[in-house]
């Protein structure tokens, strides 16, 4: 059975922002290595419409840069979207009942399917369908943005800390 894992990148007041602050070298390399190891992700459509950024090299990518690539175009990707009529290459949209087709992924699928996005990970939080929450704690203050938790707070665990590079902390919590 596979286990649905919700990890991002987080300031210190709460928000994700991929634009406002970045991992730095190591910490990519982390994400390579995860990428490559994961059965898959789940991505909401304004997440997923982010990350087709990877689907076409671009001009001065390094090593690193074509290592993720790769590792996200050989990945299995589903997306949740009312809107979205045809996804990209390795990706299917998933059907209207979310719970269903999360609970059918859970059951078909060993490894870890990662949830891409705050928002879809609310509603997949209030399904209870998220197994691990990964924070990737940066140093840096936002003030404002979209929280890591979008909605309703769930009574949670800590397992793991890990420092991953120069001041960034992974903190790994299981639902209590």
């Amino acid at each position: 059975m596979a286990k649905i894992v919700f990890g991002m990148n987080q300031s210190l007041d709460g928000y994700v922002d991929h634009m406002a602050f970045v991992p730095d070298a190591l910490l990519f390399r982390h994400f390579i290595k995860e990428a490559e190891g994961q059965t898959g992700s789940v991505y909401g459509r304004r997440m997923y419409e982010i990350m087709r950024y990877w689907d076409d090299e671009q001009p001065g990518w390094g090593e690193d840069e074509q290592a993720f690539a790769a590792a996200w175009r050989r990945q299995r990707k589903w997306v949740v979207s009312r809107t979205l009529k045809s996804v990209g290459p390795n990706a299917t949209l998933l059907d209207a009942d979310l719970e269903g087709a999360i609970r059918r992924l859970k059951a078909e699928h060993d490894g870890e399917i990662e949830v891409a996005g705050p928002d879809l990970a609310n509603s997949l939080t209030a399904l209870g369908l998220i197994d691990e929450y990964r924070i990737y704690l940066h140093p840096v203050v936002l003030g404002h943005g979209t929280p890591y938790f979008a909605g309703p707070r769930p009574p949670l665990r800590l397992v793991a800390h890990d420092r991953m590079s120069g001041d960034v902390v992974r903190l790994s919590y299981v639902p209590a």
